[in-house]
């Protein structure tokens, strides 16, 4: 089984991808991850890879789906993969379905993780950090002294990327690039829209009876 999983920031997309690998026994892909992998072994596609990074740029699509490609055709993802990052805008989806035929694959669902965005606020905006590196969060890992850390008692700070200005406009952005996306896996008939708004094991439980059909 081949899966995409979709979802905002704060949808609790990471903690559903290793429950989900770990029951389905499927290969979870991160695309941040094998990019950092090719940059760090000098790869080809590496090195290319490397001068836009460098030069604050994102990688552009040709070298992507070369990096992907190159992923999808290790043996281990013989079994099924879970792939996450990627694609995140149209025509990365369709370079995705030029190459899956070549590998004799393709995709069976895109799960996508639906959460309001005042909750993605909600979850976002409780985040509290330490200079010593632990963070909190207000709601859900609150720590025993409000605005102290547990490990060394330092001043707790609020970054100014988890502040609600900050993450509405990363809400905005991902919405820009993104809802095309499931308008198009919508049409394509690949798409399962998920509750996100639960708690983590009601949210795996739909994600299981979906996949559970593919099976």
């Amino acid at each position: 089984m081949n899966i995409v999983l979709l979802g905002p920031p704060g949808s609790g997309k990471g903690t559903q991808a290793k429950m989900i690998a770990e029951k389905f026994n499927v290969k979870h892909i991160s695309t941040g991850d094998i990019l950092r992998e090719h940059v760090r072994n000098g790869t080809e596609l590496g090195k290319e890879a490397k001068k836009y990074m460098d030069a604050g740029q994102l990688v552009p699509d040709s070298i992507l789906i070369g990096i992907i490609k190159d992923r999808l055709s290790k043996p281990d993802v013989a079994g099924g993969y879970m792939l996450d990052g990627y694609p995140r805008t149209i025509p990365q989806a369709e370079a995705l379905d030029k190459i899956l035929p070549e590998l004799k694959q393709k995709i069976d669902v895109v799960l996508n993780i639906d959460v309001p965005d005042e909750e993605l606020v909600r979850r976002l905006s409780g985040r509290r950090m330490c200079k010593c590196g632990r963070s909190y969060h207000i709601i859900f890992n609150p720590p025993k002294v409000p605005g102290k850390c547990d490990a060394c008692g330092g001043e707790l700070y609020h970054r100014d990327d988890d502040k609600e200005e900050a993450i509405l406009n990363r809400l905005k952005v991902y919405k820009q690039q993104t809802q095309p996306l499931i308008d198009y896996y919508t049409k394509a008939g690949l798409i399962a829209n998920i509750n996100g708004a639960g708690e983590i094991n009601q949210i795996f439980d739909e994600i299981s009876k979906v996949l559970s059909r593919f099976k």
